[in-house]
């Protein structure tokens, strides 16, 4: 008996078939594979994303949570005060002496003065809290992805570069401290000579900084010495 046109021939059971492969490549719909890495060493940045980063904002809890403290209690000692007054009850007498104290004393008194120097720099105080981002302890590193935010502490990123300068043949010490803008590095050399140590210390630390992949990369001070001699 013939089959009816128009159907296909039924596979027998058991029988695996290979399914076609979708080609990534050509569609762009998969990772980009195409994308080398940089070659100072730092992770490679998706088209329109990445870039240098901003330092991250601290949210200041503290000195938010005191400025509200004081706020809300001066603002509740002035309500109650006047909340009396309204009851026929008499005014607190520390604001009757404050009330006269202002009114009594010169600009030019030395309280006065003191009073306004400080209130200007409690409020200077709150202003450079307020426009700047503070947490100088973490360094922003490249985005890669969009949604997604890095910081390196200073204290991990001076700790991994001492643990690749002990590395270097001669180095018998190593103190790192890593800055936003610089890294210095102060190693102790007990042999070999120090022009040899500090060139092999530059390369080394060279790729370690950029390998730490930081949004802004910290220019290279190495500082190379024989024990006993002062710096």
């Amino acid at each position: 008996m013939s089959e009816p046109r128009g159907t296909e021939p039924s596979e027998p059971e058991g029988i695996t078939q290979r399914l076609p492969v979708l080609d990534t490549s050509e569609t762009g719909t998969g990772p980009d594979r195409s994308a080398p890495a940089a070659e100072d060493g730092t992770p490679p940045v998706p088209d329109g994303e990445g870039g240098r980063e901003a330092r991250f904002w601290s949210a200041r809890r503290v000195p938010a949570g005191i400025v509200a403290l004081l706020l809300l209690g001066l603002a509740g000692l002035f309500l109650y005060d006047i909340a009396s007054v309204r009851a026929d009850r008499p005014v607190m007498g520390w604001r009757r002496e404050l009330a006269r104290q202002l009114a009594d004393r010169p600009l030019d008194d030395i309280w006065v003065l003191v009073g306004a120097g400080v209130a200007a720099a409690l409020g200077l105080w709150l202003l450079i809290l307020a426009t700047t981002p503070g947490l100088r302890h973490v360094l922003p590193m490249w985005r890669t992805h969009a949604d997604v935010r890095a910081g390196l502490d200073r204290k991990a990123a001076a700790t991994a570069l001492r643990d690749r300068a002990m590395e270097v043949a001669g180095v018998q010490s190593a103190r790192v401290r890593v800055r936003r803008r610089r890294a210095d590095v102060r190693a102790v050399s007990h042999f070999r000579e120090l022009d040899e140590v500090r060139t092999d210390l530059d390369a080394v630390l060279t790729d370690a900084v950029r390998g730490l992949g930081l949004s802004r990369t910290p220019a290279l001070s190495v500082h190379v010495r024989r024990p006993g001699r002062k710096e």
